[in-house]
């Protein structure tokens, strides 16, 4: 079998996005990601790596987490959760039958993404204008840390960078301690988020129009666009983030309410949020925790009120003595009675295995992995009527499509 005989059937999805064919360079999250999306609504996603690098470009192959004990290039739990129903093939993209087979496949695609260091695919001598001449309609979309232009085209990037550039770091703390950070990769999401909106607008303008194009993507300026409220504040107001009082990641000022907050419950590191969005909510939440006199309480009366900063740090401690006595859920269930806002902050075991929501949507699906086995991965968010979803194929070990070559 050559590419060329290679139809939509070869992943078995007629999905809403079956007729698109993807050239895959991109790896880690921030790309992966993006096409994730695409395999699992249909697209025929070809997903390309090194056969010469054993990580095969993305070091989330043989990195955890992991099912069991076993450990090797294929047993990555990350790279499985993010490239689930696409192909995998193998080649060296700087010899001369790589790039033959990168033409080839190019020829026959609805677009090409990665999320290489700016310049990469230009060293292999694949730009722009070259996969153009190889399918002039082709749409090429390059997701990397600070884009194609400005001066730090060059610098090198990863996701806790990104954050930290953005500003976002900055931005995670309580008063008057240093920037806590996020931990975890999450602008990677972000990153793959707006590739693949960006993707979708082009096929929709080259469906309109016939033409390709070039999508240069700045991960940097997509972490950006999460910065709003800090970034308004200074401009209008001239202030800074970090002043006394503030950060506090713990007390969302905008839009405005209070309670609003994460408090201590009942167990071992276990606690609940809860927002009082309005005058009613806070009048529910005296009721909920047998304190009715709070709500004409001249300290707790108005929002005006409860926002200043010491009648709040009073509000909390009077509201973390209720949530204190119980579990997160029930005081999630006892105040979600009243139709006040309040989650449960769970851990991931809760997520998994005991949120009912989770298991009627389900949030997480599980899917047959050539060397793992069957292992669970994210679900969708989405529920199409018409087109859903289909997540059943685990990622594909290194080089596991190479018949598509034959």
């Amino acid at each position: 079998m050559s590419f060329g005989d290679c139809d939509m059937a070869t992943n078995g999805n007629q999905g809403a996005l079956a007729p698109i064919r993807i050239c895959d360079f991109s790896g880690q999250l921030a790309g992966a990601g993006a096409t994730r999306f695409f395999a699992a609504f249909g697209a025929q996603v070809i997903r390309i790596e090194d056969r010469l690098s054993q990580g095969g470009w993305d070091i989330f192959r043989g990195n955890g987490p992991y099912i069991d004990e076993r450990r090797g290039t294929n047993l990555g739990g990350m790279f499985n959760n993010h490239n689930v129903e696409k192909l995998g093939i193998t080649l060296n993209a700087k010899s001369e039958r790589g790039k033959e087979i990168m033409r080839e496949i190019i020829s026959i695609s609805d677009v090409v993404t990665e999320n290489f260091s700016a310049g990469v695919m230009g060293r292999w001598g694949f730009p722009y204008e070259e996969m153009r001449r190889i399918k002039p309609d082709i749409i090429y979309v390059s997701n990397c840390g600070f884009g194609h232009r400005g001066p730090y085209t060059h610098f090198k990037t990863w996701g806790p960078v990104v954050q930290a550039v953005s500003g976002l770091t900055f931005q995670s703390a309580l008063p008057d301690m240093p920037p806590a950070g996020w931990g975890f990769s999450h602008m990677d999401h972000t990153g793959g988020y707006f590739m693949a909106i960006a993707i979708l607008m082009a096929l929709y303008h080259r469906n309109k129009t016939g033409e390709g194009q070039y999508v240069d993507l700045s991960c940097t300026d997509a972490a950006l666009t999460l910065n709003g409220p800090a970034l308004l504040d200074y401009t209008v107001n001239g202030r800074p983030m970090r002043r006394p009082g503030s950060p506090h990641s713990n007390r969302n000022k905008y839009p405005p309410m209070a309670p609003h907050g994460i408090y201590r419950s009942k167990g071992d590191d276990r606690w609940v949020a809860i927002s009082a969005r309005n005058d009613d909510d806070w009048q529910a939440i005296c009721e909920v925790i047998g304190r009715p006199e709070l709500a004409s309480d001249s300290r707790f009366a108005t929002l005006e009120r409860r926002m200043l900063g010491e009648n709040q740090d009073a509000l909390d401690a009077i509201l973390e003595a209720w949530t204190a006595e119980r579990s997160p859920f029930e005081a999630m269930d006892a105040l979600q009675a009243k139709g006040v806002a309040a989650a449960a902050v769970q851990h991931p075991e809760d997520r998994m295995d005991k949120d009912a929501n989770s298991l009627d949507w389900p949030t997480f699906p599980e899917v047959k992995h050539k060397e793992m086995g069957r292992v669970r991965v994210e679900g969708m968010p989405m529920k199409l009527s018409k087109t859903p979803a289909k997540i059943k194929k685990g990622a594909p070990v290194l080089g596991e499509d190479k018949r598509l070559l034959l």
